[in-house]
This record gives C-alpha cells, sequence and structure tokens, in this order.
C-alpha cells in the first residue's frame, strides 16, 4: 500500500518511531474523552493498539493509518477503517474513525484526513458502505461526518460503556467525492 497524500499530510502505516507520539495523544484525558470508556491509554496499550491495527492490515487490507504532517513530519493522530464490534447496529461492518492530539483540533485536519480515508474505503478498497458511530455529545465528530457526506441512521448505545450514539453511514452511490 502506498501512502495517501493530501494537501497537508501523509496518511501512512505505522513506524516503530511513531510509539512515543502517539502514546502521547493517548495520556491526554481531553483527547481520550469520547473514545472507549474515556480513560487515557498507558504507552503500552498504545503499543498494543498500534500492533492491533498493522494486523488489521494485513487480515483486511485496511485499518488505521498514521496521520502526518506534511510540512514537519510530526504526529498528529490516527485515521481509519476497522470492523466495527459495537454497537449491534453496525457490528460487522467498516466504520471510520479518528484521534487527533489537541494542538491539531480545530485546523480541518480531521475532515481531511478523513474525507482521504473515506475515498480509499470506497474507491481503493471498493467498499460499498463506511459507517460511524459517534457520541450524541460530540459535536465534532458530527460535523466532520457531515461533511463527509455521511446521514444520521439512528441511535444506539454502547454495550459497554453505555454511552448514547448516532450511528452515520454513506453507501458508495451517495459518495460524491
Amino acid at each position: 500500500m502506498t501512502d495517501i497524500r493530501t494537501p497537508r499530510l501523509v496518511l501512512r502505516r505505522w513506524l516503530d518511531d511513531d510509539l512515543v507520539p502517539l502514546s502521547e495523544i493517548h495520556a491526554d484525558p481531553v483527547v481520550m474523552q469520547r473514545i472507549g470508556d474515556g480513560t487515557p491509554r498507558s504507552p503500552e496499550q498504545t503499543a498494543q493498539d498500534i500492533e492491533t491495527w498493522e494486523e488489521e492490515w494485513d487480515e483486511e487490507g485496511f485499518g488505521m493509518f498514521a496521520v502526518e504532517l506534511l510540512g514537519s513530519g510530526e504526529l498528529a493522530g490516527a485515521v481509519g477503517l476497522s470492523v466495527a464490534d459495537a454497537p449491534a447496529e453496525i457490528a460487522g461492518q467498516v466504520a471510520i474513525s479518528w484521534r487527533l492530539g489537541r494542538v491539531f483540533w480545530g485546523q480541518g485536519y480531521a475532515s481531511e484526513a478523513a474525507h482521504a480515508t473515506l475515498e480509499f474505503a470506497l474507491q481503493d478498497r471498493g467498499l460499498d458502505r463506511v459507517v460511524a458511530a459517534c457520541r450524541t455529545d460530540d459535536s465534532a465528530s458530527a460535523n466532520v461526518l457531515g461533511k463527509l457526506g455521511m446521514e444520521p441512521e439512528g441511535a444506539a448505545q454502547h454495550p459497554v460503556h453505555g454511552h448514547d450514539l448516532t450511528v452515520y453511514g454513506i453507501d458508495l452511490t451517495q459518495y460524491e467525492g
């Protein structure tokens, strides 16, 4: 797989040098408050995340990309695709998600990276549909999903953490690139 370049970013597979900067992102409680149970992740957990993401690349042909700033080479976070295991409304479908370091918020990086990832999913990988689930109180993520052309399709609740979620989806026939 080749890297994906956008005007300001490179989306690529993970490198050993990414562990420390991603661990710093994962240690930020504000970044992690809407991911999983909201608990910051340790460097060991982050290493396991990267290993899991790389395995998914090998098994599925897609996964989470490292998001690197084109100019500086700085790791901004992660964006990508995974087979959702929860909530039940999207389990087994390919979902898009992201997490960026707080210093990178509000600059359009999430939208830019997510758009390139959605295009990769629907055009390069030939998927017919991509879904997402975001907390109902996460207006920033909902805004990014809207920019992608993803439509709210219903409500759900996370089976483990109990969060209220909005489920989004987009079919290839709806995608306007």
